[in-house]
C-alpha cells in the first residue's frame, strides 16, 4: 500500500525560514524564503523547485541583511522608471524624439513588467520582436541602453526602485554609416521644408551640431555682436561648454529670427520656434520634404524601402567633413563639434567618393609637375610600355 506524501516541513535558519506555499491545500512548486528586517518579516519566491536554489537566496538575504545593504523588493513596474527616464530627459533639455522609442516600443512592451523581474528572457524577447519588424541592431543597441538608463536612474534614486542590475546585451553593429550631405542636396532638401525648420537645418549643416542642442539653444546663448554661439554645460552631451563662430549666412540667419522673435514673439527665448514655441520634432516634416525633394534629387528618396535616405545626423557628418575640407585643424574642428576623443571624431570623418577622385587628380597634377608632361590615359600607358620591351627571341 503506498504511503501518503509527506507534507514539507517548514525549516528554520537562524533567522528566517524555507517553506511552500499552500493554495486550497495543495503545495506551490517554488519554495519560498521569509526573512526579517527591523522586526518585520519579507517573504520572497526563489523561483526555483529546488530546495538548494532557497537556501542559497536565504544566505544571501541574510548576508545583505547583516551588512545593511539589503533594499526589500518594491513592486515598481518598469512604466514608473520610464517615467523618470522621460522626466531626466526633460530636465536636462535633450531632443524629445527619445520620447517616441519610450512611448512607441518600450513601454508597451516592458511597462507592465515589475522591475526587478526583468532578465534575459525578456530582453531577448524584445530583440526577436524589434527584428521581426525590421529594426537593426544598431536601433535595438540604443533602444536597450536607454532601458539601461531608466534602471540606472531608479537604482540611484533613494530609497532605490529597484536593485536589479539589468543584463544589456551588445548586439553587433554594421559600420558606421557614411551618409552626408552633397551641397545640392541640402539646398533642394532645405526648400521642401516648413519655414520654421529651414534654419534648424541651415545651422546642423555648416556647425555640425547635434540636434538636441540646436533646438535647445536660447536667445541668451547667442552673441551676435561677436559672432558667436556659446553651449554651456549641462546642455552638450559631454557636459562642457563650447564657443561656435557664425559664417556670414548665419549670422544674417540669426539676426533675422531674432527680428522676428522681437515684433512677434518677445517673450519666446528659443532661437529656433514654431510660433513661439520650442520645436521638439519634425520627423514627419522631414520625410515629406525628401519625397518632394526627390524629383530635383533622387538621392534624397529610398524608394525601395519607402523612407528618406539622409537623416538629420548626416548633416552632423557633413558639418565635420566641411571643416576639415576646409583646412581647419582637426583639434579645432573638434572643439567646434564637440567631440571630446579622436576614436568618435574619426567615425564622422568620412572619406567619401568626392575624396577619392579629389585625390586621384591631386595626384595627377603631381606627376604631371614631376615629368612636365600630361600623362595619358590606363590603357594608353600600357600600349606606350608593351612598345617599348622589345620581345625576346624564343631561339
Amino acid at each position: 500500500m503506498d504511503q501518503p506524501e509527506k507534507p514539507v516541513k517548514q525549516r528554520h535558519y537562524g533567522r528566517g525560514r524555507i517553506f511552500r506555499r499552500k493554495y486550497k491545500g495543495t503545495e506551490s512548486g517554488s519554495y519560498w524564503i521569509a526573512y526579517y528586517v527591523g522586526g518585520r518579516e519579507i517573504r520572497e519566491s526563489c523561483h526555483s523547485d529546488r530546495k538548494a536554489d532557497a537556501i542559497a537566496l536565504l544566505d544571501r538575504r541574510r548576508s545583505e541583511v547583516g551588512v545593511g545593504t539589503l533594499v526589500p523588493m518594491r513592486r515598481v513596474k518598469v512604466a514608473s522608471l520610464l517615467d523618470a527616464l522621460l522626466a531626466d530627459y526633460r530636465d536636462s533639455q535633450k531632443s524629445l524624439d527619445w520620447a517616441e522609442v519610450v512611448d512607441g516600443h518600450l513601454r508597451p512592451f516592458f511597462g507592465y513588467l515589475e522591475a526587478d523581474r526583468v532578465g534575459t528572457p525578456a530582453l531577448s524577447a524584445y530583440i526577436a520582436k524589434r527584428r521581426e519588424n525590421g529594426v537593426g541592431n544598431s536601433t535595438i543597441n540604443r533602444e536597450l541602453k536607454m532601458l539601461s538608463r531608466a534602471f540606472s536612474i531608479a537604482r540611484n534614486e533613494r530609497p532605490p526602485k529597484t536593485v536589479n542590475p539589468l543584463p544589456i546585451p551588445r548586439l553587433k553593429e554594421p559600420p558606421a554609416r557614411a551618409g552626408f550631405f552633397e551641397d545640392n542636396e541640402f539646398r533642394a532638401l532645405r526648400s521642401e521644408l516648413p519655414e520654421e525648420v529651414r534654419p534648424v537645418i541651415t545651422f546642423g549643416f555648416y556647425t555640425g551640431c547635434r540636434k538636441g542642442e540646436i533646438l535647445g539653444l536660447q536667445w541668451h546663448q547667442v552673441d551676435l555682436e561677436r559672432g558667436i554661439v556659446r553651449f554651456d554645460p549641462g546642455v552638450t552631451k559631454n557636459d562642457e561648454p563650447r564657443e561656435i563662430p557664425l559664417i556670414g549666412e548665419l549670422w544674417e540667419m540669426l539676426h533675422m529670427l531674432k527680428a522676428r522673435r522681437d515684433r512677434h514673439y518677445p517673450d519666446s527665448p528659443w532661437v529656433f520656434s514654431r510660433h513661439g514655441e520650442r520645436i521638439r520634432t519634425f520627423k514627419n516634416a522631414w520625410e515629406a520634404a525628401a519625397v518632394r525633394a526627390a524629383k530635383r534629387c533622387p538621392s534624397l528618396w529610398d524608394q525601395d524601402r519607402k523612407k528618406a535616405r539622409r537623416l538629420f545626423h548626416d548633416l552632423r557628418r557633413t558639418g565635420v567633413r566641411n571643416l576639415v575640407r576646409a583646412g581647419v585643424p582637426e583639434r579645432v574642428a573638434m572643439a567646434i563639434s564637440g567631440h571630446k576623443t579622436r576614436a568618435v571624431f574619426d567615425r564622422y570623418n568620412i572619406v567619401s567618393q568626392r575624396d577619392l577622385r579629389d585625390a586621384a587628380a591631386k595626384l595627377e597634377h603631381y606627376f604631371e609637375s614631376q615629368s612636365g608632361t600630361k600623362r595619358g590615359t590606363n590603357a594608353e600607358i600600357a600600349e606606350t610600355d608593351s612598345e617599348r620591351v622589345e620581345p625576346k627571341s624564343l631561339n
